[in-house]
């Protein structure tokens, strides 16, 4: 009971989670289907500037040499529309999962987005 207590005091006093800047208007994971082989695939994923302020997109960092990301480096005002590309290389057959973090101005923590899909021969 003690532990239980203790748990909801800590959890009272703890800081709020990271302030959400923007709303995707797709989902953060995307299945890019059945990809022919040396077929390159892109992907748009649009988000909405959620804030009073503008922002802009700091950094996208992928998991690999396969995937290149592309975006505006131009600050998104309020209630904006802005968008971060994605291509993907298919240059090896099988399936694959790969993470691209977005950071976004003044958020410490990566907003995750997803790509999946298999590569036919």
């Amino acid at each position: 009971m003690k532990y239980l207590i203790l748990f909801f005091v800590f959890n009272l006093f703890s800081p709020p989670g990271p302030p959400v800047t923007v709303e995707w208007q797709i989902e953060k994971s995307q299945d890019l289907g059945l990809l022919d082989l040396n077929s390159p695939k892109s992907i748009s994923f649009p988000f909405k500037n959620i804030t009073e302020e503008p922002i802009t997109v700091d950094n996208v960092r992928t998991t690999c040499g396969c995937t290149a990301p592309n975006w505006d480096f131009a600050p998104i005002l309020p209630g904006e529309i802005g968008k971060i590309d994605i291509e993907y290389d298919a240059k090896k057959p099988g399936y694959f999962y790969k993470k691209i973090k977005v950071f976004f101005s003044g958020q410490r923590r990566a907003e995750i987005l997803v790509i999946e899909g298999e590569v036919k021969i």
